[in-house]
């Protein structure tokens, strides 16, 4: 069976279209790696980029990008919605098919170790690579974004795992680790105020008492006069989407609220979809087997 890893590298930059066409352009190019997706969102300014590969893929794909990624783009320059410390912001490394979790912590390692040997970027390992519990979790490590973080790293608990002991100039920090599939979702509210949207992220997320495997942020869209509940659900079996849409759904009619649209921002295991269909459509005894395009790729 080959080798599936993927790769879902955050860079700080959505809004310059040459900019993050070139970056997509040489992980693309990169010996053994096949770019699925890129996905930018202008309010963020961030983009996503998927792609696949075998453990030296990933390796060639990740070098490709920071190769292409730190020359372009200058964090003192960037400003946006979504939370950011690095110019490649986080580069999570999964296990898909023929991998398992030691062997993509592993990888992830010698990944963070490069970096900061070739680009002289503080790498902090993250999720399943964490070196404490501390840094488990992706929003503590980036808590006080690329501003703060000069300050953030004199302190004895925050010297990176690899790398320098202050921020690159330009290009920040960078967390690396290895983590299970992880679906960005993204529920558009017909309404400017933020503080609603920042009240259902609140009731929604395992911080604020929600769901376990849920993380959640309000975003403003102002080019659309909407906000957003932008959503990481990091395990989509315990914390199914349709129970999360639902619970949004009844938060944002007690505010008055409606919602205009949701989205999904790259790759989505077809899983979750399908739990999605069985739940709403109320099928029973509905199996993947039935799933036509899932039945040929058996073949």
């Amino acid at each position: 069976m080959p080798t599936v890893i993927e790769c879902v590298p955050n860079i700080s930059e959505g809004r310059d279209e040459k900019r993050v066409s070139e970056i997509a352009a040489a992980v693309r190019a990169a010996a053994g790696v096949r770019l699925l997706d890129v996905s930018s969102d202008s309010s963020h300014n961030r983009s996503v980029l998927t792609f696949v590969a075998d453990a030296a893929g990933v390796r060639e794909g990740v070098r490709a990008l920071f190769d292409a990624a730190v020359p372009r783009i200058d964090l003192r320059q960037h400003s946006g919605e979504h939370p950011r410390m690095g110019a490649v912001d986080v580069v999570p490394v999964i296990p898909i098919r023929g991998a398992t979790v030691e062997q993509c912590v592993a990888l992830s390692r010698e990944i963070g170790a490069e970096i900061a040997e070739r680009h002289k970027i503080p790498v902090y390992l993250y999720e399943d690579s964490a070196s404490s519990e501390k840094r488990r979790n992706l929003a503590e490590i980036r808590k006080g974004q690329f501003e703060g973080f000069a300050a953030k790293m004199r302190e004895p608990d925050w010297k990176p795992d690899f790398g320098p002991d202050s921020p690159h100039p330009t290009a920040g920090v960078v967390a690396v680790g290895a983590r299970p599939p992880l679906i960005a979702y993204n529920v558009n509210l017909g309404t400017r105020d933020l503080a609603v949207a920042e009240r259902i992220a609140k009731s929604i997320r395992h911080l604020g008492g929600g769901f376990r495997y849920v993380k959640a942020m309000p975003v403003e869209l102002a080019d659309r006069g909407q906000v957003q509940v932008s959503i990481n659900m990091t395990n989509f079996r315990k914390s199914p989407l349709h129970r999360v849409f639902e619970c949004v759904r009844s938060e944002a009619e007690r505010h008055g609220v409606p919602i205009v649209g949701s989205e999904i921002v790259g790759l989505c295991p077809a899983e979750a979809l399908m739990m999605a269909a069985e739940h709403y459509l109320r099928l029973e005894r509905f199996s993947s087997e039935q799933v036509l395009e899932l039945r040929l790729l058996e073949e």
